[in-house]
């Protein structure tokens, strides 16, 4: 590892955890309301990283079918002890506080053991020195009268075989004076326990704060300069830096954390959502860390793949509050995608709807469907509130292609005909002009309605990007882009998506 690529896992991926085991390093991240959740990376060199799995493979075993948008897969941290790797994760207004256990990060991962005493969400796992497991977490309270209140970092002993409580709850640190203490992570390292946490809100505050103290339970003693990173007030083109977690290397410690690329020339908006970043730590004689800002350094050249419907599916697709196993049709072959449409659009809980993490700032995505069969088309999500689509359907001996873009409270639709037979559809984002100084030069990209058939190229739409992005939109998400039905069964070519950072 000679050089960081930066982001390290571009598009949808939060609040990062990460581990060296095995000669690799494994890192994971939430997933809120999408199935299959938490995806697992591996790379032996932490440049390059292959998707080899997921945890939570079905809605029952995350308790995802009926959750609430931005409510689910919360910061799940990754740990590996006496052989076994073990992700603890809050599924928020879902199960609860869950250990799941694999003896490789693969899978199969077990149906997780559940942990009714931790009341809050991001926890942490650390053993001591007689093998005891130490929940350490957020004391974020999700239900009942007391919703939305924060208890500040807290901890308890756990056996992680029945998920008892082997201790009453400790208060350990409240932070350093910033809104919402979360994220914690415990470490021990040359005589010292290292509590590290996010705090400042996962938005333009974010920042990473420390304590340490001689023993896991606390106390604790905050560091002399926190937070030790953060990008807040600051011209950095990483911005929301935070929620980091900290591994060892052969060239020295890292922080892994969230991140966002803000756009436009005020860079306001962050069409992708929160990313994965990595940064250097040093250690000062006093002991302390030492984060290096973060840099931009996204990996050069063009992006381009055909995201194939090969059986197994690539681990990569996404559906919503379903696995992407109960959307597929039976029908369906490496070169054509069959959906079944129940009567319902992109608005549903739980659309027909089959996707994958757009991770370029300037993107293409292109599909070809025949409206014969039924009325589907193509999406770009962060909720069922904000997304655009292109939807296509056979009406009066031709096909009709709808362009719709949804954000809260407002919708607006284009409409074209175009030949009878099989269209291309196509949503691109693209930057929008340099020239000038007014809202068109404010936004994080421009998003192109486009279909073509026997020909005939019609872009229905061009919409500003803002509206998708993660300051507007407000999910905890990003952009996932891909095919739906509504009625029917309609079919689809392999997507076609081609990126860039231009």
């Amino acid at each position: 590892m000679t050089s960081l690529h930066n982001p390290l896992l571009p598009g949808f991926h939060p609040d990062p955890s990460i581990v060296a085991a095995d000669g690799a390093y494994y890192l994971v991240n939430s997933t809120f309301e999408y199935l299959p959740g938490i995806p697992v990376h591996r790379s032996t060199d932490l440049e390059n990283w292959e998707q080899v799995g997921n945890v939570i493979l079905t809605p029952e075993v995350g308790g995802l079918r009926e959750v609430a948008t931005n409510g689910g897969v919360w910061a799940p941290t990754i740990r590996h002890h006496d052989g076994r790797f073990h992700i603890i994760v809050t599924i928020a207004m879902g199960r609860g506080c869950v250990v799941f256990s694999a003896s490789d990060p693969a899978g199969p991962w077990d149906d997780g053991v559940l942990l009714p005493g931790i009341e809050g969400i991001d926890p942490d796992l650390a053993w001591d020195d007689a093998g005891t497991a130490i929940v350490t977490y957020s004391g974020l309270v999700l239900s009942g009268d007391g919703i939305g209140t924060h208890h500040g970092i807290r901890q308890a002993d756990v056996d992680l075989a029945t998920g008892e409580l082997l201790s009453e709850t400790r208060q350990l640190w409240s932070g350093s004076g910033f809104m919402f203490p979360e994220g914690p992570h415990l470490y021990r390292r040359d005589g010292f326990w290292y509590l590290l946490i996010a705090e400042g809100g996962t938005e333009r505050g974010h920042g990473v704060s420390v304590a340490r103290g001689a023993d896991p339970r606390g106390p604790f003693l905050p560091g002399p300069a926190n937070p030790i990173l953060s990008a807040r007030s600051t011209d950095r083109p990483v911005q929301n830096t935070g929620h980091a977690d900290l591994v060892e290397t052969p060239e020295g410690s890292l922080l892994v954390l969230l991140g966002v690329r803000p756009r436009g020339m005020t860079r306001a908006f962050s069409a992708l959502g929160r990313e994965t970043f990595v940064t250097r730590v040093h250690w000062g004689e006093d002991g302390w860390p030492v984060a290096e800002p973060v840099q931009l350094a996204p990996r050069p050249g063009e992006t381009a793949a055909t995201w194939s419907y090969a059986a197994p599916l690539d681990p990569a697709w996404l559906a919503v509050r379903r696995s992407p196993a109960e959307v597929v049709g039976a029908e369906t072959t490496p070169e054509r995608l069959v959906l079944h449409g129940e009567g319902t659009d992109m608005t549903a809980a739980s659309p027909v709807f089959l996707g994958r993490r757009q991770t370029n700032q300037t993107a293409a995505v292109t599909v070809v469907t025949d409206a014969a069969a039924g009325v589907g088309g193509l999406a770009v999500r962060y909720d069922e509130e904000n997304v655009y689509s292109l939807r296509a359907e056979t009406r009066d001996a031709q096909t009709v292609v709808t362009a719709e873009a949804r954000i809260p409270g407002v919708v607006q639709r284009w409409e074209a005909s175009l030949p009878l037979g099989p269209v291309e559809l196509e949503l691109a984002a693209v930057r929008p002009g340099a020239d000038g100084f007014g809202p068109a030069q404010m936004t994080s990209d421009i998003v192109r309605f486009i279909a073509r058939s026997a020909g005939r190229e019609q872009v229905l739409a061009e919409v500003d990007g803002r509206y998708l992005s993660a300051e507007t939109a407000a999910s905890f998400t990003g952009r996932v882009i891909g095919v739906f039905a509504v009625t029917g069964s309609p079919a689809f070519d392999p997507i076609r998506y081609r990126g860039s950072e231009d």
